[in-house]
Protein backbone atom coordinates (compact mmCIF):
# COMPACT_ATOMS: atom_id res chain seq x y z
CA UNK A 1 0.00 0.00 0.00
CA UNK A 2 1.52 3.28 -1.12
CA UNK A 3 -0.39 5.33 1.44
CA UNK A 4 0.77 3.52 4.59
CA UNK A 5 3.92 3.48 6.67
CA UNK A 6 4.71 0.81 9.26
CA UNK A 7 7.76 1.70 11.37
CA UNK A 8 9.25 -0.24 14.28
CA UNK A 9 12.06 -0.04 16.80
CA UNK A 10 13.82 -3.08 18.14
CA UNK A 11 12.21 -4.37 21.32
CA UNK A 12 14.24 -3.76 24.47
CA UNK A 13 15.33 -6.66 26.66
CA UNK A 14 13.98 -6.02 30.15
CA UNK A 15 16.97 -7.19 32.16
CA UNK A 16 18.22 -3.62 32.63
CA UNK A 17 16.82 -0.10 32.92
CA UNK A 18 16.43 2.07 29.79
CA UNK A 19 19.55 4.02 28.81
CA UNK A 20 20.17 6.96 26.54
CA UNK A 21 21.23 4.74 23.63
CA UNK A 22 17.79 3.16 23.42
CA UNK A 23 16.22 6.59 23.85
CA UNK A 24 18.08 7.61 20.68
CA UNK A 25 16.46 4.78 18.73
CA UNK A 26 13.00 5.63 20.05
CA UNK A 27 13.35 9.32 19.23
CA UNK A 28 14.69 8.62 15.74
CA UNK A 29 11.75 6.34 14.98
CA UNK A 30 9.30 8.79 16.51
CA UNK A 31 10.68 11.64 14.39
CA UNK A 32 10.20 9.61 11.22
CA UNK A 33 6.72 8.46 12.26
CA UNK A 34 5.68 12.07 12.85
CA UNK A 35 7.15 13.01 9.47
CA UNK A 36 5.17 10.26 7.74
CA UNK A 37 1.97 11.54 9.38
CA UNK A 38 2.74 15.09 8.26
CA UNK A 39 3.07 13.71 4.75
CA UNK A 40 -0.39 12.19 5.01
CA UNK A 41 0.60 8.53 5.29
CA UNK A 42 -1.56 6.18 7.35
CA UNK A 43 1.16 5.39 9.89
CA UNK A 44 1.60 2.69 12.53
CA UNK A 45 4.54 3.02 14.93
CA UNK A 46 5.44 0.01 17.09
CA UNK A 47 7.82 -0.44 19.98
CA UNK A 48 7.86 -2.85 22.91
CA UNK A 49 9.82 -5.22 25.11
CA UNK A 50 11.53 -8.61 24.82
CA UNK A 51 10.66 -10.37 28.09
CA UNK A 52 11.74 -14.01 27.92
CA UNK A 53 15.01 -15.77 28.63
CA UNK A 54 17.00 -17.33 31.43
CA UNK A 55 18.14 -13.98 32.86
CA UNK A 56 14.58 -13.00 33.72
CA UNK A 57 13.88 -16.46 35.14
CA UNK A 58 17.02 -16.22 37.30
CA UNK A 59 16.10 -12.79 38.66
CA UNK A 60 12.64 -14.09 39.52
CA UNK A 61 14.08 -17.16 41.28
CA UNK A 62 16.46 -15.00 43.32
CA UNK A 63 13.57 -12.77 44.42
CA UNK A 64 11.16 -15.63 45.04
CA UNK A 65 8.59 -14.34 42.55
CA UNK A 66 7.23 -15.43 39.17
CA UNK A 67 9.06 -14.43 35.95
CA UNK A 68 5.91 -12.66 34.79
CA UNK A 69 6.13 -10.33 37.79
CA UNK A 70 9.69 -9.39 36.86
CA UNK A 71 8.67 -8.85 33.23
CA UNK A 72 5.71 -6.69 34.28
CA UNK A 73 7.84 -4.54 36.55
CA UNK A 74 10.69 -4.00 34.12
CA UNK A 75 8.56 -3.59 31.02
CA UNK A 76 6.78 -0.67 32.70
CA UNK A 77 10.07 1.26 32.78
CA UNK A 78 10.19 1.14 28.99
CA UNK A 79 6.49 1.83 28.50
CA UNK A 80 6.95 4.91 30.71
CA UNK A 81 9.32 6.41 28.14
CA UNK A 82 6.33 7.32 25.99
CA UNK A 83 5.35 10.43 27.99
CA UNK A 84 8.94 11.08 29.10
CA UNK A 85 10.21 11.33 25.50
CA UNK A 86 6.86 12.50 24.06
CA UNK A 87 6.69 9.48 21.76
CA UNK A 88 3.82 8.97 19.34
CA UNK A 89 3.97 5.16 19.16
CA UNK A 90 0.60 3.63 18.34
CA UNK A 91 1.38 0.33 20.00
CA UNK A 92 3.61 -1.35 22.58
CA UNK A 93 4.05 -5.09 22.20
CA UNK A 94 5.21 -7.39 25.01
CA UNK A 95 6.52 -10.84 24.15
CA UNK A 96 5.08 -12.29 27.37
CA UNK A 97 1.58 -11.37 26.18
CA UNK A 98 0.04 -14.77 25.54
CA UNK A 99 -3.03 -13.34 23.79
CA UNK A 100 -1.22 -11.01 21.42
CA UNK A 101 2.25 -12.45 20.85
CA UNK A 102 2.23 -16.22 21.39
CA UNK A 103 -0.15 -17.06 18.51
CA UNK A 104 1.98 -15.19 15.96
CA UNK A 105 5.29 -16.62 17.17
CA UNK A 106 3.91 -20.15 17.15
CA UNK A 107 2.29 -19.76 13.74
CA UNK A 108 5.58 -18.56 12.29
CA UNK A 109 7.34 -21.59 13.79
CA UNK A 110 4.75 -23.87 12.21
CA UNK A 111 5.25 -22.20 8.83
CA UNK A 112 8.98 -22.88 9.03
CA UNK A 113 8.24 -26.51 9.94
CA UNK A 114 5.86 -26.83 6.98
CA UNK A 115 8.57 -25.55 4.63
CA UNK A 116 10.95 -28.18 5.97
CA UNK A 117 13.34 -25.65 7.47
CA UNK A 118 13.13 -26.76 11.11
CA UNK A 119 14.98 -29.89 12.18
CA UNK A 120 16.23 -31.39 15.43
CA UNK A 121 19.91 -31.90 16.11
CA UNK A 122 22.45 -31.85 18.91
CA UNK A 123 24.16 -28.53 19.57
CA UNK A 124 27.75 -28.74 20.74
CA UNK A 125 29.44 -25.42 21.27
CA UNK A 126 29.78 -22.25 23.29
CA UNK A 127 27.12 -20.24 25.06
CA UNK A 128 27.55 -16.80 26.66
CA UNK A 129 25.27 -16.54 29.68
CA UNK A 130 25.61 -12.73 29.79
CA UNK A 131 24.55 -12.34 26.15
CA UNK A 132 22.10 -15.25 26.35
CA UNK A 133 23.48 -16.22 22.96
CA UNK A 134 25.36 -19.04 21.25
CA UNK A 135 28.80 -17.82 20.19
CA UNK A 136 31.72 -19.07 18.13
CA UNK A 137 35.44 -18.81 18.73
CA UNK A 138 35.68 -15.90 16.27
CA UNK A 139 33.18 -13.94 18.37
CA UNK A 140 35.58 -14.03 21.33
CA UNK A 141 38.65 -12.02 22.25
CA UNK A 142 41.31 -14.13 23.95
CA UNK A 143 38.62 -16.70 24.67
CA UNK A 144 36.30 -14.25 26.41
CA UNK A 145 33.11 -12.46 25.47
CA UNK A 146 34.13 -8.92 24.40
CA UNK A 147 31.05 -7.49 26.13
CA UNK A 148 30.95 -9.38 29.44
CA UNK A 149 34.68 -10.25 29.67
CA UNK A 150 33.79 -13.79 30.73
CA UNK A 151 34.48 -17.19 29.25
CA UNK A 152 31.44 -18.82 27.60
CA UNK A 153 30.07 -22.14 28.74
CA UNK A 154 30.65 -25.28 26.70
CA UNK A 155 27.28 -26.95 26.26
CA UNK A 156 25.84 -30.03 24.59
CA UNK A 157 22.07 -30.20 24.16
CA UNK A 158 19.42 -31.30 21.70
CA UNK A 159 17.72 -28.33 20.03
CA UNK A 160 15.69 -27.47 16.98
CA UNK A 161 17.63 -25.72 14.23
CA UNK A 162 16.58 -23.39 11.40
CA UNK A 163 18.06 -23.89 7.91
CA UNK A 164 19.32 -20.34 7.54
CA UNK A 165 22.13 -21.54 5.24
CA UNK A 166 19.49 -22.34 2.61
CA UNK A 167 18.75 -18.64 2.12
CA UNK A 168 22.23 -17.07 1.92
CA UNK A 169 22.17 -16.42 -1.83
CA UNK A 170 18.62 -15.05 -1.88
CA UNK A 171 19.27 -12.69 1.05
CA UNK A 172 22.44 -11.43 -0.64
CA UNK A 173 20.49 -10.72 -3.85
CA UNK A 174 17.82 -8.80 -1.93
CA UNK A 175 20.39 -6.63 -0.16
CA UNK A 176 22.40 -6.00 -3.34
CA UNK A 177 19.29 -5.00 -5.29
CA UNK A 178 18.13 -2.83 -2.36
CA UNK A 179 14.81 -4.64 -2.26
CA UNK A 180 15.94 -4.85 1.36
CA UNK A 181 17.65 -1.49 1.78
CA UNK A 182 20.18 -1.09 4.58
CA UNK A 183 20.74 2.51 5.71
CA UNK A 184 23.53 3.63 5.66
CA UNK A 185 25.02 1.90 2.62
CA UNK A 186 28.19 1.09 4.56
CA UNK A 187 26.23 -1.14 6.91
CA UNK A 188 24.70 -2.82 3.86
CA UNK A 189 28.15 -3.70 2.54
CA UNK A 190 29.15 -4.94 5.97
CA UNK A 191 26.26 -7.38 6.31
CA UNK A 192 26.48 -8.35 2.64
CA UNK A 193 30.03 -9.61 3.23
CA UNK A 194 28.76 -11.71 6.13
CA UNK A 195 25.90 -13.17 4.08
CA UNK A 196 28.08 -13.87 1.04
CA UNK A 197 30.57 -15.74 3.21
CA UNK A 198 27.76 -18.23 3.84
CA UNK A 199 25.22 -18.22 6.64
CA UNK A 200 25.09 -21.23 8.93
CA UNK A 201 22.05 -22.92 10.42
CA UNK A 202 21.14 -21.56 13.83
CA UNK A 203 19.80 -23.05 17.03
CA UNK A 204 16.13 -22.13 17.29
CA UNK A 205 15.16 -23.65 20.66
CA UNK A 206 16.55 -24.82 23.98
CA UNK A 207 15.37 -27.53 26.35
CA UNK A 208 12.71 -26.27 28.72
CA UNK A 209 14.92 -27.40 31.59
CA UNK A 210 17.53 -24.84 30.47
CA UNK A 211 15.15 -22.14 29.22
CA UNK A 212 11.91 -22.41 31.21
CA UNK A 213 10.61 -18.90 30.60
CA UNK A 214 9.49 -18.38 27.01
CA UNK A 215 7.13 -19.37 24.21
CA UNK A 216 6.59 -23.16 24.08
CA UNK A 217 7.58 -24.89 20.85
CA UNK A 218 4.39 -26.13 19.12
CA UNK A 219 3.90 -29.88 19.52
CA UNK A 220 6.97 -30.24 21.77
CA UNK A 221 6.38 -29.00 25.33
CA UNK A 222 9.90 -30.04 26.36
CA UNK A 223 11.41 -27.29 24.16
CA UNK A 224 11.19 -23.49 24.44
CA UNK A 225 11.63 -21.13 21.51
CA UNK A 226 15.00 -19.45 21.49
CA UNK A 227 15.19 -15.71 20.89
CA UNK A 228 14.88 -15.63 17.09
CA UNK A 229 11.38 -16.94 16.49
CA UNK A 230 10.19 -15.35 19.72
CA UNK A 231 11.61 -11.82 19.73
CA UNK A 232 11.84 -11.14 16.00
CA UNK A 233 8.29 -12.25 15.37
CA UNK A 234 7.00 -9.32 17.45
CA UNK A 235 6.96 -7.20 14.29
CA UNK A 236 4.21 -9.38 12.82
CA UNK A 237 2.47 -10.70 15.94
CA UNK A 238 1.77 -7.12 17.05
CA UNK A 239 -0.21 -6.37 13.91
CA UNK A 240 -2.33 -9.52 13.96
CA UNK A 241 -0.27 -12.34 12.45
CA UNK A 242 -1.54 -15.62 13.89
CA UNK A 243 -4.88 -14.19 14.97
CA UNK A 244 -8.21 -15.11 13.41
CA UNK A 245 -11.11 -12.86 12.50
CA UNK A 246 -12.83 -13.16 15.88
CA UNK A 247 -11.02 -10.00 16.96
CA UNK A 248 -12.58 -6.81 15.60
CA UNK A 249 -10.37 -4.77 13.31
CA UNK A 250 -9.13 -1.41 14.48
CA UNK A 251 -11.18 1.66 13.57
CA UNK A 252 -9.75 3.70 10.70
CA UNK A 253 -7.37 6.54 11.45
CA UNK A 254 -8.84 9.93 10.62
CA UNK A 255 -6.39 12.51 11.92
CA UNK A 256 -3.84 12.53 14.66
CA UNK A 257 -3.07 9.13 16.06
CA UNK A 258 -4.63 6.44 18.16
CA UNK A 259 -3.17 4.43 20.97
CA UNK A 260 -3.57 0.75 20.18
CA UNK A 261 -1.56 -0.52 23.15
CA UNK A 262 -2.83 -3.93 24.21
CA UNK A 263 -5.30 -4.26 21.35
CA UNK A 264 -5.49 -7.74 19.81
CA UNK A 265 -5.49 -7.25 16.05
CA UNK A 266 -6.51 -9.72 13.36
CA UNK A 267 -5.16 -11.00 10.06
CA UNK A 268 -6.83 -8.15 8.18
CA UNK A 269 -4.71 -5.69 10.14
CA UNK A 270 -1.62 -7.77 9.40
CA UNK A 271 -2.34 -7.73 5.68
CA UNK A 272 -2.84 -3.97 5.81
CA UNK A 273 0.42 -3.09 7.55
CA UNK A 274 2.94 -5.76 6.54
CA UNK A 275 5.60 -5.51 5.22
CA UNK A 276 7.28 -3.05 7.54
CA UNK A 277 8.45 0.04 5.72
CA UNK A 278 11.28 0.66 8.19
CA UNK A 279 12.92 -1.21 11.07
CA UNK A 280 15.01 1.12 13.30
CA UNK A 281 17.76 -0.81 15.09
CA UNK A 282 21.24 -0.52 16.60
CA UNK A 283 24.33 -1.69 14.76
CA UNK A 284 24.90 -4.56 17.21
CA UNK A 285 21.78 -6.41 16.03
CA UNK A 286 22.14 -5.81 12.30
CA UNK A 287 22.92 -9.50 11.62
CA UNK A 288 19.72 -10.57 13.37
CA UNK A 289 17.57 -8.20 11.30
CA UNK A 290 19.33 -8.34 7.93
CA UNK A 291 20.21 -12.05 7.81
CA UNK A 292 18.23 -14.19 10.28
CA UNK A 293 14.93 -12.28 10.05
CA UNK A 294 14.90 -12.21 6.22
CA UNK A 295 15.68 -15.93 6.18
CA UNK A 296 12.73 -16.65 8.45
CA UNK A 297 10.39 -14.52 6.33
CA UNK A 298 11.54 -16.13 3.09
CA UNK A 299 10.95 -19.57 4.59
CA UNK A 300 7.47 -18.57 5.76
CA UNK A 301 6.60 -17.05 2.38
CA UNK A 302 6.12 -13.57 3.86
CA UNK A 303 7.27 -10.25 2.35
CA UNK A 304 10.48 -8.76 3.68
CA UNK A 305 10.71 -5.31 5.31
CA UNK A 306 11.55 -2.58 2.82
CA UNK A 307 14.36 -0.89 4.75
CA UNK A 308 16.45 -1.09 7.93
CA UNK A 309 17.83 2.09 9.51
CA UNK A 310 20.93 1.34 11.59
CA UNK A 311 22.18 3.73 14.26
CA UNK A 312 25.44 3.64 16.16
CA UNK A 313 26.33 3.72 19.84
CA UNK A 314 26.44 6.63 22.26
CA UNK A 315 29.47 7.10 24.47
CA UNK A 316 29.34 9.16 27.66
CA UNK A 317 31.90 11.95 27.97
CA UNK A 318 34.06 10.09 25.44
CA UNK A 319 33.91 6.72 27.22
CA UNK A 320 31.79 3.63 26.73
CA UNK A 321 28.88 3.70 29.17
CA UNK A 322 29.54 1.42 32.12
CA UNK A 323 27.84 0.93 35.48
CA UNK A 324 31.23 0.36 37.10
CA UNK A 325 32.57 3.67 35.77
CA UNK A 326 29.32 5.36 36.76
CA UNK A 327 28.78 7.17 33.46
CA UNK A 328 25.54 5.55 32.31
CA UNK A 329 23.14 8.32 31.25
CA UNK A 330 19.55 7.85 32.37
CA UNK A 331 17.18 9.56 29.89
CA UNK A 332 14.80 10.37 32.76
CA UNK A 333 17.53 12.36 34.52
CA UNK A 334 18.24 14.29 31.33
CA UNK A 335 14.54 15.14 30.94
CA UNK A 336 14.33 16.50 34.49
CA UNK A 337 17.40 18.64 33.91
CA UNK A 338 16.52 20.08 30.50
CA UNK A 339 13.04 19.06 29.42
CA UNK A 340 11.88 16.60 26.80
CA UNK A 341 12.33 18.65 23.64
CA UNK A 342 15.86 19.64 24.60
CA UNK A 343 16.87 16.01 25.02
CA UNK A 344 15.19 15.15 21.71
CA UNK A 345 17.11 18.01 20.08
CA UNK A 346 20.43 16.79 21.44
CA UNK A 347 19.86 13.23 20.30
CA UNK A 348 18.71 14.22 16.81
CA UNK A 349 21.05 17.19 16.31
CA UNK A 350 24.28 16.12 18.01
CA UNK A 351 24.35 12.35 17.46
CA UNK A 352 24.99 11.38 13.81
CA UNK A 353 21.91 9.52 12.61
CA UNK A 354 23.81 6.42 11.46
CA UNK A 355 27.10 6.69 13.31
CA UNK A 356 28.45 6.74 16.85
CA UNK A 357 28.14 9.90 18.93
CA UNK A 358 28.91 11.24 22.38
CA UNK A 359 26.73 12.45 25.22
CA UNK A 360 28.43 15.27 27.12
CA UNK A 361 26.76 17.66 29.55
CA UNK A 362 29.00 20.56 28.49
CA UNK A 363 27.93 20.13 24.87
CA UNK A 364 24.34 19.89 26.06
CA UNK A 365 24.70 23.30 27.73
CA UNK A 366 26.28 24.73 24.59
CA UNK A 367 23.48 23.59 22.27
CA UNK A 368 20.82 24.66 24.76
CA UNK A 369 22.15 28.18 25.15
CA UNK A 370 23.36 28.91 21.62
CA UNK A 371 21.00 27.09 19.27
CA UNK A 372 17.82 26.80 21.32
CA UNK A 373 17.71 29.74 23.74
CA UNK A 374 19.65 32.34 21.73
CA UNK A 375 18.84 31.37 18.15
CA UNK A 376 15.28 30.01 18.31
CA UNK A 377 13.89 31.29 21.60
CA UNK A 378 15.22 34.81 21.12
CA UNK A 379 13.92 34.94 17.54
CA UNK A 380 10.35 34.13 18.57
CA UNK A 381 10.45 36.60 21.46
CA UNK A 382 11.75 39.62 19.57
CA UNK A 383 9.71 39.06 16.42
CA UNK A 384 6.44 38.84 18.37
CA UNK A 385 7.40 41.89 20.45
CA UNK A 386 8.09 43.90 17.28
CA UNK A 387 4.81 42.74 15.72
CA UNK A 388 2.91 43.83 18.82
CA UNK A 389 4.67 47.21 18.79
CA UNK A 390 4.64 47.97 15.08
CA UNK A 391 1.67 45.96 13.76
CA UNK A 392 -0.91 46.13 16.53
CA UNK A 393 -0.26 42.58 17.67
CA UNK A 394 -1.61 41.11 14.44
CA UNK A 395 -0.13 39.60 11.28
CA UNK A 396 0.33 42.31 8.61
CA UNK A 397 -0.70 41.84 5.01
CA UNK A 398 0.74 38.87 3.17
CA UNK A 399 3.85 39.39 1.08
CA UNK A 400 4.60 37.04 -1.81
CA UNK A 401 8.36 37.37 -1.36
CA UNK A 402 9.61 34.57 0.93
CA UNK A 403 12.18 35.14 3.64
CA UNK A 404 15.73 34.29 2.51
CA UNK A 405 16.52 30.57 2.12
CA UNK A 406 12.91 29.45 2.69
CA UNK A 407 12.46 27.44 -0.48
CA UNK A 408 15.93 25.88 -0.43
CA UNK A 409 15.54 24.96 3.25
CA UNK A 410 12.23 23.18 2.64
CA UNK A 411 13.65 21.32 -0.37
CA UNK A 412 16.81 20.24 1.48
CA UNK A 413 14.79 19.24 4.53
CA UNK A 414 12.53 17.01 2.43
CA UNK A 415 15.50 15.38 0.71
CA UNK A 416 17.24 14.67 4.00
CA UNK A 417 14.18 13.09 5.59
CA UNK A 418 13.50 11.00 2.49
CA UNK A 419 16.95 9.47 3.10
CA UNK A 420 16.47 9.25 6.91
CA UNK A 421 19.19 11.88 7.41
CA UNK A 422 17.70 13.30 10.58
CA UNK A 423 20.76 15.17 11.79
CA UNK A 424 21.18 16.96 8.46
CA UNK A 425 17.49 17.90 8.42
CA UNK A 426 17.54 19.48 11.88
CA UNK A 427 20.79 21.32 11.12
CA UNK A 428 19.08 22.76 8.03
CA UNK A 429 16.26 24.06 10.25
CA UNK A 430 18.75 25.65 12.63
CA UNK A 431 20.47 27.36 9.71
CA UNK A 432 17.12 28.72 8.53
CA UNK A 433 16.45 30.12 12.00
CA UNK A 434 19.83 31.86 11.75
CA UNK A 435 18.75 33.32 8.39
CA UNK A 436 15.64 34.78 10.02
CA UNK A 437 17.74 36.30 12.80
CA UNK A 438 20.05 37.74 10.16
CA UNK A 439 17.02 39.26 8.41
CA UNK A 440 16.10 41.09 11.63
CA UNK A 441 19.62 42.44 11.97
CA UNK A 442 19.81 43.48 8.32
CA UNK A 443 16.38 45.15 8.02
CA UNK A 444 16.17 46.61 11.55
CA UNK A 445 12.37 46.90 11.79
CA UNK A 446 12.71 49.49 14.58
CA UNK A 447 14.56 51.75 12.15
CA UNK A 448 11.87 51.24 9.49
CA UNK A 449 9.29 52.30 12.09
CA UNK A 450 11.21 55.48 12.84
CA UNK A 451 11.32 56.20 9.10
CA UNK A 452 7.55 55.62 8.80
CA UNK A 453 8.26 53.09 6.06
CA UNK A 454 5.18 51.03 6.91
CA UNK A 455 5.07 49.13 3.63
CA UNK A 456 8.58 47.76 4.00
CA UNK A 457 8.06 47.24 7.73
CA UNK A 458 4.95 45.16 7.08
CA UNK A 459 6.82 43.12 4.48
CA UNK A 460 9.69 42.32 6.86
CA UNK A 461 7.37 41.52 9.77
CA UNK A 462 5.34 39.16 7.60
CA UNK A 463 8.50 37.45 6.35
CA UNK A 464 9.59 36.89 9.95
CA UNK A 465 6.21 35.71 11.23
CA UNK A 466 5.57 33.42 8.27
CA UNK A 467 9.16 32.23 8.58
CA UNK A 468 8.38 31.23 12.16
CA UNK A 469 5.34 29.30 10.95
CA UNK A 470 7.61 27.42 8.56
CA UNK A 471 10.05 26.81 11.44
CA UNK A 472 7.24 25.32 13.55
CA UNK A 473 6.22 23.04 10.70
CA UNK A 474 9.80 21.88 10.13
CA UNK A 475 10.37 21.30 13.83
CA UNK A 476 7.12 19.37 14.34
CA UNK A 477 8.70 15.88 13.93
CA UNK A 478 11.76 16.82 16.00
CA UNK A 479 10.50 19.09 18.80
CA UNK A 480 6.73 18.58 18.79
CA UNK A 481 5.95 20.50 22.00
CA UNK A 482 8.10 23.48 21.00
CA UNK A 483 6.59 23.51 17.52
CA UNK A 484 3.09 23.62 19.02
CA UNK A 485 4.06 26.57 21.26
CA UNK A 486 5.42 28.54 18.30
CA UNK A 487 2.35 27.76 16.22
CA UNK A 488 -0.03 28.77 19.04
CA UNK A 489 1.86 32.05 19.53
CA UNK A 490 1.19 32.80 15.86
CA UNK A 491 -2.53 32.26 16.46
CA UNK A 492 -2.53 28.82 14.82
CA UNK A 493 -3.55 25.59 16.55
CA UNK A 494 -3.63 21.86 15.87
CA UNK A 495 -0.17 21.58 14.30
CA UNK A 496 0.00 17.90 15.31
CA UNK A 497 -3.19 17.24 13.32
CA UNK A 498 -1.72 18.39 10.01
CA UNK A 499 -1.50 15.61 7.41
CA UNK A 500 -1.16 17.71 4.25
CA UNK A 501 2.51 18.64 4.16
CA UNK A 502 2.51 19.66 0.50
CA UNK A 503 -0.19 22.26 1.18
CA UNK A 504 1.39 23.59 4.37
CA UNK A 505 5.06 23.70 3.31
CA UNK A 506 4.51 26.64 0.96
CA UNK A 507 4.92 30.35 1.52
CA UNK A 508 2.03 32.60 2.53
CA UNK A 509 -0.18 30.30 4.64
CA UNK A 510 -0.22 32.59 7.71
CA UNK A 511 -3.39 34.68 7.30
CA UNK A 512 -3.20 38.48 7.54
CA UNK A 513 -4.78 40.04 10.64
CA UNK A 514 -4.33 36.87 12.71
CA UNK A 515 -4.02 37.96 16.35
CA UNK A 516 -0.76 36.97 17.96
CA UNK A 517 -0.45 35.47 21.42
CA UNK A 518 2.14 36.21 24.07
CA UNK A 519 5.49 34.68 23.19
CA UNK A 520 6.48 32.08 25.80
CA UNK A 521 10.05 31.77 27.02
CA UNK A 522 10.81 28.61 25.10
CA UNK A 523 14.16 27.91 26.73
CA UNK A 524 14.85 29.77 30.00
CA UNK A 525 18.48 30.81 30.37
CA UNK A 526 19.27 28.93 33.52
CA UNK A 527 21.62 26.28 32.14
Amino acid sequence: MADKRYITTSIAYVNAQPHIGYALELVQADCLARWYRLKGYDTWFLTGTDEHGSKIAQVAANEGIEPQAVADRNSELFAALKPILNLSNDDFIRTSDQARHFPGAQKLWQQLVATGDIYKDKYVGLYCVGCEAFVTEKDLIEGRCPIHKSEPEHIEEENYFFRLSKYSDRIAQLIESKELEIIPAGRGKEILNVVKSGLTDISFSRPKSKLPWGVPVPDDPDQTMYVWCDALSNYISAIGYGQDDKHPSLPPISKGRRNGVGYVKNEAEFNKWWPADLHCIGKDILRFHAAIWPGMLLSAGLPLPKAILVHGFITSEGQKMSKSIGNVVDPTEAMKRYGTDVVRYYLLREIPTTDDGDFAWARFDDLYNNELANNLGNLLSRVVQMAKKFSGGAVPKVTDEPAPATETTIANYEQHLAKCELQKAVIAVNQYISELNALVDAEKPWELAKQNDQERLDKVLYQLLEGLRIVALLLAPFLPATAEKISATLGLYGLSMITNWSEEAVWGKLPAETKLGEAPILFPKEH
